[in-house]
């Protein structure tokens, strides 16, 4: 088998449906497998999918594992020389998987290739690829300074804005689309089931990095991935900044991420009163919609860095919560 391709499903049937059509629809030429590791889905209506696609393999897990672990389960029932892990909520636009096997196997040096994310509105999404997370990036990642200096290595989303056919060396794929070589994810180990939700990707990128492999970005690869469909908004913010704040003590060391969860308690804090401040210019520095969602976000990583804790007590809970199974822009 040449592609294991893995989903992951919770609660997300329909898109579940529409991402198979078009693995059908466009891959051409390669052997392939398709795995659904359904994450103990309350709708209860996975079995539809093995109705409709009967040559797809449907894993039931009897409790909700998070992405990491439901990947991780669905990889043990692989076989393929190489695995795409791929969200539930992703579209293929044209011979996308083809196009990732044709760079990977270019590629000898590369750890994990990913490709370009679309929106539903087939802009680019701009998480697709970044830098692993550090205090200064994190201080200084605002809508503004990206939109103003896109190709600044803060941000490392520089090869979104080239034209270059050629697969661009990154830090960081996005877990919504990623290729990885079978011996190189069992080399790093599988990923890292200490993440319930979120950075579980950022931190297979440090793994095969440290492996002495090379992430790549292919451009000419295109994936509408439509993102956060199946997340409470808040509490998938809460989510992400545990995640990360776990990645910086994990990699880091515990004094790095006491530093981080401080820099970040404060830059919430300033922000909360800046949108705040805005409110008596009335619409002139946005809606009052738009500084309402701002300020509830940033209230929500004040909440999260102000309250360290344990990853066990972090993310035990979240498997009775609702989780989207994948990363996914916020």
């Amino acid at each position: 088998m040449e592609i294991s391709i893995i989903i992951v499903n919770w609660n997300s049937t329909d898109y579940v449906r529409g991402c198979i059509a078009s693995i059908y629809e466009h891959t051409r030429d390669l052997s392939f497998e398709i795995i659904v590791v359904d994450n103990a889905s309350p709708a209860g209506d996975a079995a539809l999918l093995e109705q409709e696609f009967p040559h797809i393999t449907l894993i039931k897990s009897s409790q909700n594992l998070g992405f990491a672990g439901a990947n991780n389960l669905g990889f043990r029932y692989s076989t393929g020389k190489y695995v795409l892990f791929l969200n539930p909520d992703a579209k293929l636009v044209g011979s996308a998987i083809n196009l990732m096997v044709q760079g990977i196997r270019s590629l000898p040096d590369v750890g994990i290739l990913g490709c370009k994310l679309l929106n539903t509105d087939l802009s680019i999404q701009t998480s697709c690829i970044q830098t692993f997370p550090t205090i200064l990036n994190q201080l200084l990642d605002s809508d503004w300074l990206r939109l103003r200096w896109p190709k600044s290595r803060l941000w490392g989303t520089g090869p979104l804005f080239s034209n270059s056919a050629k697969p661009a060396q990154v830090e960081v794929i996005s877990g919504a689309c990623m290729l990885v070589r079978r011996a190189v994810f069992e080399q790093v180990g599988l990923f890292t089931e200490d993440y319930f939700m979120y950075a579980e990707d950022l931190d297979l990128c440090y793994k095969a990095e440290r492996a002495g492999y090379s992430n790549y970005y292919l451009g000419t690869a295109t994936v509408i991935h439509y993102g956060g469909k199946s997340s409470n908004r808040e509490w998938a913010i809460q989510m992400k900044w545990k995640s990360i704040a776990h990645f910086c003590k994990k990699r880091r060391g515990n004094l790095y991420a006491l530093i981080f969860r401080i820099a970040m308690a404060s830059a919430a804090a300033a922000r909360i009163l800046t949108i705040a401040g805005m409110g008596f210019f009335g619409n002139t520095f946005g809606t009052q919609q738009s500084r309402r969602s701002a300020s509830t976000k940033w209230r929500s990583v004040l909440r999260t860095m102000l309250t360290p804790s344990t990853q066990a007590s972090s993310f035990g809970g979240a498997r009775k919560a609702v989780p989207q199974c994948g990363a996914s822009q916020l």
